[in-house]
């Protein structure tokens, strides 16, 4: 046998072969896959509504009703998006829990897709969640798991899924990843389409809230990988450290306490938050967020959460700019969720004054805004 014989045969007697194939676990992937993409068909598309300016104005301004999902908020395509990247990813397992750090919409909504698929679901959340919002978690089948204080709900998740054999979802560090920004009917391809019929079918600008960071990043990665020339701010609330960030380009930043307006403003840089996608950035106090959720019902008759009044008073601050410049165009923002979660916190003056928050004089700003275009100083 010559010397090159002797090598194949070495060669072909070391190699190694394991094959995990696993024929029942790959048809319930398809099965899963197949009815979070159905979810998608019935439902990711929402209403785009017009809040009424003055005709003379020359300017649209638009919002986005995400309020109308399955399970009433915004954060029901980012739970979607993130079942479907970890089953893709095989990360989640028929009978094994989905777990997750959230008390607010996105625990909501993944306990909906976590029933869909069939698999346990649980919510990492401060003991001080509101009983609505652990409600609706169990409604769609989950279960509360709490801790005393909301800064080990990352830790904890993480724990408890090592314990149980679960999957963290982690939705701060994968929402922007998770998400197919360059369309797929996302949320900002079906703002375009929904807007390519009116007067100005490209916005001028487009404003969102952040919490993950994903629709902001989604949003603005669209935006440029389209080539339109529309600009997104990224309004911030009180107590939350991504405006201080983005300002002083410090990816450490911290806030002390966490935020009032509830799904939106973090205590630290999240990993889905990317800073560069952003043009511009408000921080907005959480009073007059209020006051513009209050403005919203009295103009268009709905309720919506605090987030879309912070959304809401800096497209306001736009608008009244682009007035001020005698310029037109169209703004985009967003109704995040509905404010029947919230008739005992931002609909309710006795919270207000718990909080020691007064709306009076942003309430008033919007008035004289809206009567007369000024904005104040």
């Amino acid at each position: 046998m010559s010397t090159t014989e002797n090598i194949a045969e070495n060669a072909a007697a070391v190699t190694v072969d394991v094959d995990r194939s696993d024929p029942a676990y790959r048809s319930w992937l398809k099965e899963a896959v197949r009815k979070v993409q159905a979810d998608a068909n019935r439902s990711a598309d929402t209403h785009l509504l017009r809040f009424p300016l003055p005709e003379k104005w020359g300017i649209d301004l638009y919002l986005k009703d995400e309020s109308t999902h399955p399970t009433g908020s915004l954060k029901h395509r980012l739970a979607r998006s993130l079942f479907l990247y970890a089953l893709c990813n095989g990360w989640v397992r028929p009978g094994k829990p989905v777990i997750e750090a959230s008390s607010g919409s996105t625990a909501v909504s993944e306990a909906y897709f976590a029933k869909l698929i069939g698999v346990p679901f649980i919510a990492v959340m401060p003991r001080t969640t509101s009983p609505e919002k652990c409600r609706l978690i169990e409604f769609h089948g989950g279960q509360c798991h709490f801790v005393e204080d909301s800064r080990t709900m990352y830790e904890e998740a993480a724990a408890l899924a090592e314990r149980t054999g679960g999957h963290y979802m982690d939705q701060f560090t994968y929402a922007e990843r998770a998400t197919d920004w360059r369309g797929n009917n996302n949320i900002a391809e079906s703002m375009y389409q929904q807007l390519k019929l009116e007067r100005y079918p490209e916005p001028a600008w487009i404003v969102a809230t952040a919490g993950t960071g994903g629709t902001s990043a989604t949003i603005a990665r669209y935006v440029h990988y389209m080539q339109h020339d529309t600009r997104i701010c990224v309004a911030d609330p009180e107590n939350s450290c991504f405006f201080d960030g983005w300002t002083h380009d410090d990816p450490n930043a911290t806030a002390d306490c966490g935020s009032r307006i509830e799904g939106i403003g973090r205590p630290r840089m999240e990993p889905s938050f990317v800073p560069g996608a952003v043009d511009r950035m408000m921080k907005v106090p959480d009073a007059a967020s209020v006051a513009a959720v209050r403005a919203l019902e009295t103009a268009i008759g709905r309720k919506a959460g605090g987030s879309t009044g912070t959304g809401l008073w800096s497209a306001f601050k736009i608008v009244a700019e682009m007035v001020a410049h005698e310029r037109t165009g169209s703004i985009v923002t967003l109704i995040c969720d509905p404010g029947e979660r919230y008739l005992d916190k931002y609909y309710s003056d006795d919270w207000l004054a718990a909080q020691g928050l007064d709306i009076a004089p942003y309430s008033a700003a919007i008035e004289r805004f809206l009567a007369s275009g000024a904005w104040p100083e």
